[in-house]
């Protein structure tokens, strides 16, 4: 616990040194920004089964697919703070950098307890070092970090950390599937990890009855219950029976729920699991009737995440967002992160891989299961190497671990070499930089830093100023603006980054690809006030590349309309306002 703190203590130094600039400019962190207004939202009264974003999207918003169990912690802390302060501004800003330090404390402290049990006391020090390290490189735990992938990464760290130690820690097995479950219910992208455990937890049930039957029977509980309290906390009962593909819901409860309690109920019944052939069949049942329950009941659910999406928000929206890209992608178009994002869950795989080639442990598939299924995650959509890269650390840990082991018992300077290439290759951050110091060594490309230079300045809260000092109204903006927008100030916007945002995010293409006209028409409709622009963006160059006579391109250009006017209180900074003039 003291290690965990003390490696947890170096980055929230570094920003505290740097100011903690990520809350002056979130550089792009549209949902952190938008978790944030959820819990204005929440604080300020709405219902909390009410999950509508009433001020983005076409008027009366649209149902956002987040979870409020991260809702709920947040605004506690949010109320605790301001009333100790009596500031709620304040208080926003002093959860916003303490809960990701927080979390990177647990993180880091489930990284260190599974390296302990995976390899034993040796890890420790290389695990809290190469994971504190690792969790750093991620971003996720940075000051401003609210949304909910750092609260998942942490939950399903922990449920790997207490399965690792579930043979001698007894309700550790059931934590871990409560763990599993809660990190389920906040977010689907957990489902691959949440199964894998799962599949884990009763492949080794299946290979030693006797000795993972406890282990089965209490994950599988926590599974089910935790499920069933997440299901009626967050659920209304009227939605009790509509299956949402990407939210938790009945889809998700029901096989969550069965297979938890269906694996209990397995480990429990001594004639089910008497030798391996009755868990063969008892757990294969179990598995056909997940399998009909998803073909059957929940269909919609085997299609792609964002097979129901506009193909023209496919293509202008869903193709340009990073952590959405597959590895292919990736390693076309910015070589360097890939090699930062891929190079320490692949140097993991092969340890592991050499591992069980020297003989199989229980830990072993864990730990394996979850890395793999990570990795395969990552490269078909980038975001997974979030969970790879953390899930890395333990078999690296181990490696050093071993390494500094044979130095200290055969001292030479091999094996002293050795031992600092297996530090030197398990951190991201020197894979990160020896690849930029190569790409930069090939080719310097001034206007793509300037580029980024310029996008990041659009993001900064203080553009946004002279925005929230406008009366409020609605503004039709990029979809990158539309988090800040809603953060920053009182406005509404058409646009914003989320997939259940088709009808604002196509109104807002249909104005600022089309015409004159159509702008206008949009404008009109939608009670539009102010139209936002700012030029350093990558998705105004996007666009206007994309539309060169478009209405965007146009007022890029300097073109303005006889309907709009500029706002001069904007004081000309990188976001540009247009007033929509009075019966114009």
């Amino acid at each position: 616990m003291l290690a965990a703190l003390l490696a947890a203590l170096v980055p929230l130094f570094i920003h505290a040194v740097g100011g903690f600039p990520q809350l002056a400019n979130p550089a792009g962190d549209n949902d952190s920004l938008l978790q944030l207004v959820e819990v204005r939202d929440l604080l300020a009264g709405q219902g909390w089964f009410d999950l509508h974003q009433y001020r983005m999207g076409l008027e009366g918003g649209f149902v956002m697919h987040w979870s409020r169990l991260l809702d709920a912690p947040l605004a506690l802390c949010i109320l605790a703070v301001s009333a100790l302060t009596g500031n709620v501004a304040l208080a926003e800003q002093v959860v916003q950098v303490a809960w990701p330090a927080l979390l990177f404390w647990l993180a880091l402290f489930a990284i260190i307890r599974a390296a302990r049990a995976f390899a034993g006391g040796q890890a420790v020090l290389p695990a809290a070092v190469v994971g504190g390290a690792a969790l750093y490189y991620l971003g996720i735990f940075a000051p401003g970090s609210l949304d909910h992938h750092n609260v998942q990464l942490t939950l399903t760290l922990a449920s790997l950390a207490l399965l690792l130690e579930a043979p001698a820690l007894r309700p550790a097995a059931l934590l871990a599937g409560m763990s599993a479950a809660l990190s389920l219910a906040i977010g689907m992208e957990s489902a691959p990890y949440t199964g894998t455990l799962g599949a884990v937890v009763a492949l080794l049930f299946l290979r030693n009855g006797s000795g993972e039957r406890p282990v089965a029977r209490d994950f599988g509980l926590g599974v089910a219950g935790a499920s069933a309290l997440a299901f009626v906390a967050t659920v209304p009962a009227s939605a009790w029976t509509q299956p949402q593909c990407d939210a938790f819901s009945i889809a998700q409860f029901a096989l969550a729920g069965l297979a938890g309690a269906g694996l209990a109920g397995v480990a429990s019944w001594k004639a089910a699991n008497a030798t391996v052939a009755r868990r063969l069949t008892a757990l294969g049942l179990l598995g056909l009737a997940l399998v009909a329950i998803v073909t059957f009941l929940f269909p919609q659910c085997l299609a792609s995440p964002y097979a129901s999406l506009d193909p023209r928000l496919k293509e202008m929206w869903l193709s340009h967002i990073d952590e959405a890209r597959s590895l292919f992608q990736l390693v076309t178009d910015d070589p360097v992160r890939a090699v930062s994002r891929f190079a320490t869950p692949l140097v993991a795989i092969l340890l592991m891989a050499l591992r069980i080639g020297r003989g199989w442990r229980r830990q072993d598939s864990l730990v394996g299961g979850l890395l793999v299924a990570a990795f395969l995650v990552s490269a078909w959509e980038v975001r997974g190497s979030t969970f790879s890269i953390a899930f890395a650390v333990i078999p690296l840990a181990s490696w050093i671990a071993s390494s500094r082991q044979r130095t200290e018992t055969s001292p030479s300077g091999g094996a002293a070499l050795r031992m600092a290439a297996a530090w030197l290759i398990s951190v991201n951050s020197i894979w990160a930089g020896a690849a930029g110091a190569a790409s930069s060594a090939l080719q310097t490309d001034a206007v793509l830093t300037g580029a980024k230079a310029d996008d990041a300045a659009c993001l900064d809260k203080a553009s946004f100023a002279a925005l929230g000092r406008l009366p409020a109204t609605t503004v039709l903006s990029l979809s990158n603006l539309g988090s800040p927008i809603l953060a920053f100030t009182g406005h509404r916007a058409l646009a914003g980054l989320y997939h259940r945002n088709i009808a604002g995010n196509l109104v807002a293409l249909d104005a600022l690809l089309g015409s004159e006209a159509d702008a206008r028409a949009v404008v009109e409709a939608h009670h539009v006030g102010l139209v936002a622009l700012c030029r350093g963006n990558a998705e105004s160059r996007l666009l206007a590349a994309r539309a060169p006579d478009g209405f965007l391109a146009r007022l890029m250009a300097g073109s303005v309309p006889p309907w709009l006017e500029p706002v001069t209180e904007a004081g000309g900074g990188p976001l540009e306002l247009y007033r929509v003039r009075s019966g114009g």
